[in-house]
């Protein structure tokens, strides 16, 4: 039985995400090979929690917009034929957003060695909040626990959102640093950003064009903040 062969099952005969939810984690990793188990990111469990948790924050503002539904469609890398299975679980997962938190910490718990991929969820979640160019009160408070259960300090939060939301926030925030750090550290720090979110590197690596997009944005929001702090200490 293939992975997304047990997603089609599942979303075909369980009435409810909870339940669909309790029934995946029985059968997570059918699909590794005997005598091996599957990566994180490989399992239905993953898979499940990450379409519940895209569909309740799309909730958690009272209304799922036109826009997060398309955002979540091109992030969410579904094989063809698979996409009305998809939909269905999305469509039972946004009813409300209780439970949220559950997902996440699950989700926590089976990426807490792939720290970047564990990014990749954040910043997922993040472009389809944006995706109606709004950041709503309880969509931030989402996120937040969100982030927190992934591992996240509400600094790291911080610099993640002011990548996609323009807020009051000093360029320190943004590129993640305490305004007392040396001029050392702030070139650094400058240096590992760009090479994070640079988009030739995605480019490089075969990503959809609306991941290039995005890392563009966080790009100039990056070096708009170094460009702050650089005029103010000469470097």
């Amino acid at each position: 039985m293939t992975f997304w062969h047990t997603i089609s099952s599942a979303a075909a005969s369980v009435p409810g995400i909870d339940s669909l939810m309790a029934l995946m984690q029985r059968q997570c990793g059918l699909d590794a090979e005997p005598g091996t188990s599957p990566s994180p990111a490989a399992t239905v469990k993953f898979t499940m929690a990450i379409i519940a948790l895209s569909a309740k924050l799309a909730k958690s503002d009272g209304a799922v917009t036109r826009d997060e539904v398309e955002m979540f469609r091109r992030i969410m890398d579904v094989p063809p034929g698979e996409e009305a299975n998809v939909r269905r679980l999305f469509e039972l997962a946004k009813q409300d957003v209780a439970g949220y938190e559950a997902y996440a910490e699950q989700i926590g718990r089976l990426l807490a060695n792939d720290g970047a991929l564990t990014r990749d969820v954040l910043d997922g979640l993040f472009a389809i909040a944006a995706a109606d160019g709004v950041l709503h009160e309880r969509e931030d408070d989402y996120l937040k626990r969100v982030a927190a259960h992934l591992g996240y300090t509400d600094a790291t939060y911080a610099h993640v959102r002011s990548l996609y939301f323009i807020a009051p926030m000093g360029p320190y925030e943004i590129l993640g640093l305490a305004p007392a750090v040396s001029d050392a550290d702030v070139k650094a720090r400058h240096r590992q950003l760009i090479r994070e979110h640079h988009p030739d590197r995605l480019q490089g690596m075969g990503c959809a064009q609306e991941h290039v997009a995005r890392a563009e944005r966080k790009l100039a929001h990056i070096n708009a903040a170094f460009d702050l702090i650089a005029a103010e200490r000469g470097l």
